[in-house]
């Protein structure tokens, strides 16, 4: 089971986020659960969602306290919320910024990982550039089928058609693709 927790702040999508992943997995014919998790529902507050992916049924139903994977959509969480708590040594970060590790302060944190396993990206640009909004999942999401290899990039575009047919869904996909190629460019670099 691939387990994957996604921190963000109310109206960045983070739950739309968990969901669009799971349908990305569910049209691979795997498992899969998505999931939120509040505090005060609000706009701005702390959001986090998980996502687990698997071949066969999935019967745990806890929140995701050890990730495969973490999708940090607002950085300004980083050093306020323990977003890393948990992570495989093995695991996966993607995060949303164009600002380096070192400009976030976390870059001896991140030295411990496998260098094609951090990525940072301006999924925020890419969503305003492509959709008019800075809501980052779907840009975020391009990207983490490319670090990660767990969905391919169709299945993420599949998804996101699903939920949002006709120019915000085409609009959104043009958003991961860029992001897709810009991460697989940045792992065939590290």
């Amino acid at each position: 089971m691939f387990q994957v927790r996604i921190h963000g702040r109310g109206g960045q999508g983070v739950v739309t986020a968990a969901e669009l992943l799971s349908i990305a997995a569910f049209v691979e014919d795997k498992h899969a659960q998505a999931f939120p998790s509040f505090g005060s529902e609000r706009m701005g507050a702390p959001v986090v969602a998980f996502c687990r992916i698997a071949d066969r049924e999935i019967r745990s139903r806890e929140p995701v306290s050890h990730p495969d994977a973490l999708i940090i959509q607002d950085p300004t969480l980083l050093h306020s919320v323990d977003v890393f708590s948990g992570l495989n040594k093995q695991g996966y970060i993607l995060i949303n910024s164009r600002r380096t590790f070192a400009d976030l302060g976390i870059d001896d944190f991140v030295a411990k990982f496998p260098p094609d396993h951090v990525c940072d990206i301006g999924a925020t640009e890419l969503a305003v550039k492509h959709v008019g909004r800075p809501v980052p999942n779907a840009a975020l999401l391009g990207g983490f089928a490319a670090i990660s290899g767990q969905i391919q990039l169709s299945s993420v575009e599949h998804a996101i058609m699903e939920k949002f047919p006709g120019a915000v869904g085409a609009a959104n996909v043009k958003a991961a693709q860029e992001a897709f190629a810009a991460v697989s460019k940045i792992k065939e670099e590290a």
